[in-house]
């Protein structure tokens, strides 16, 4: 059985609505072309240096604040610093986001890579060299 067409536009346009809204944190991002994590980090140089949108998917959040998440495309992860602790996020935060900050590579001293990994939660080793993201603004799809 087949609905007629003015049946379906109000299913098809909330599903629209519900697939691409976003929860904001920090400051809104602006308008512009957004880069997965693994081509920002592929072309670092080019990326580097500059405020922009990137995006991927959360693999971990800081559970001693918030105050941080990894953020993983096609095996390739940055972690994201939110601002100088501009803003939080819940700490079992999951899903995709879209962040706009500054891309860096950043190497660790000792101190920090054992207090980034006792403030994952998860055990896991900390890369004494890692790409960070400084983010002024984020959106994590729901």
């Amino acid at each position: 059985m087949r609905l007629p067409a003015m049946l379906c536009l109000p299913a098809l346009w909330l599903a629209s609505t519900v697939a691409f809204s976003a929860t904001p944190y920090g400051k809104p991002l602006p308008a512009g072309d957004t880069v997965p994590v693994s081509a920002a980090i592929a072309d670092f140089d080019a990326h580097a240096g500059a405020p922009q949108r990137f995006s991927g998917r959360i693999t971990e959040v800081c559970q001693a604040k918030g105050c941080w998440m990894m953020l993983e495309d096609d095996g390739q992860v940055a972690r994201v610093m939110f601002g100088d602790h501009a803003f939080e996020i819940p700490k079992d935060t999951t899903g995709h986001a879209v962040v706009h900050g500054v891309l860096t590579r950043k190497t660790l001293t000792p101190a920090q890579v054992e207090h980034l990994a006792s403030d994952s939660g998860k055990g896991l080793a900390v890369e004494p060299v890692e790409y960070r993201i400084t983010a002024d603004g984020i959106e994590i799809a729901s």
